[in-house]
């Protein structure tokens, strides 16, 4: 339709909305709630920006970049990093922010993310939350956190391009849109050329859309969002924890295996696997079953 001139460029203002809605329901916030972008770098550097002067961050060792180096660049920012492990129990006051993966990137560890929003509701402290590794197969509470953001071409299988972020109304307060667009509009179309008008709500972070992906994402996000919950949230770390058990390895609730391999002995055997930081990781997702478990385990 694109490429005949046939696409109504408003029609796929629908597909939009319904991303909105599913990865609502995927990280329990209003549709109202989740906004728009390209990345997730993006929406970090948003936040990033709107921090005030000599703020001071916290966040994980070794965590993804696109979550860390929004505030490393900016020398007007003071980034204190910590091990995973410690980072709840550095949150005090004084602390502005905490910016961190729920699950780590490299290795699959999870966050306590309970003990984390306690912790900052303690302290004050506000909080931006990556779940691009964590979502949909870990419980989230979006309602928890000032902003919670995911690229959804990951887990959530939508074409690259499409993130989406859960912000909790009160971090409107506070959170700039400093790529503020034409389509931060509630009725974007009739304010083309309006230099007010934002929406007041989440949408009014929104970058404009690319329409030719959002029908695509909104398939796979209502895929998603429409299975049971907590069945998908014990699928996949099921699956990861049996493969575990198989070769001596604890169980850690997580989908993603971090193991000492080499990629091309998995790909032998029609397994894809990425190699971060020295070690093969792999993602145990809703599309797997029991027998990708044993093809992982005989390659």
């Amino acid at each position: 339709m694109w490429e005949s001139a046939d696409l109504d460029p408003r029609d796929a203002d629908a597909a939009v909305e319904r991303c909105r809605r599913a990865f609502g329901v995927l990280v329990g916030s209003p549709a109202a709630d989740v906004t728009l972008a390209g990345s997730t770098s993006q929406v970090v550097g948003m936040v990033a920006a709107s921090l005030p002067r000599g703020a001071r961050v916290l966040v994980a060792e070794g965590d993804f970049g696109s979550v860390l180096r929004p505030f490393a660049s900016d020398p007007d920012l003071s980034v204190e990093s910590v091990p995973l492990e410690a980072l709840v129990d550095r949150v005090r006051p004084g602390i502005d922010l905490v910016a961190v993966s729920a699950v780590q990137s490299r290795d699959g560890r999870i966050l306590d993310l309970d003990a984390l929003a306690a912790a900052a509701d303690a302290a004050g402290a506000r909080t931006l939350i990556d779940v691009t590794q964590a979502c949909p197969w870990l419980r989230i509470d979006a309602a928890r956190f000032d902003v919670v953001v995911a690229s959804a071409y990951k887990w959530l299988n939508a074409p690259r391009g499409i993130t989406l972020a859960a912000v909790r109304p009160a971090a409107l307060a506070w959170v700039r849109p400093v790529a503020a667009s034409w389509y931060g509009s509630d009725d974007p179309w009739a304010s083309l050329y309006a230099v007010e008008g934002l929406s007041a709500s989440a949408r009014r972070l929104d970058t404009s859309p690319p329409w030719q992906l959002c029908e695509a994402a909104a398939v796979a996000l209502e895929l998603h969002a429409a299975e049971d919950l907590a069945a998908l949230h014990q699928h996949g770390p099921s699956l990861a924890d049996a493969f575990r058990a198989e070769v001596g390895m604890a169980p850690t609730g997580s989908a993603i295996v971090s193991l000492i391999a080499e990629p091309c002995d998995l790909a032998a055997a029609g397994i894809r696997a990425a190699s971060r930081a020295g070690r093969v990781r792999l993602g145990f997702h809703v599309h797997n079953d029991a027998i990708d478990v044993q093809r992982a385990l005989r390659s």
